[in-house]
């Protein structure tokens, strides 16, 4: 069974690897959500 400790690594390296790539861009429902808060704003002041 030792030659699975090298797969676990690489399994958990890959998933850390594709988990912090994955929350770099904004995607259109973070975009909505800042012109939501900004028309919040606008309409408060």
């Amino acid at each position: 069974m030792p030659s699975e400790k090298p797969a676990r690594f690489l399994a958990l390296l890959f998933a850390l690897v594709l988990g912090l790539t994955a929350c770099e861009g904004e995607g259109p429902a973070e975009e909505a959500g800042e012109d939501v808060d900004e028309a919040t704003e606008e309409a408060t002041e």
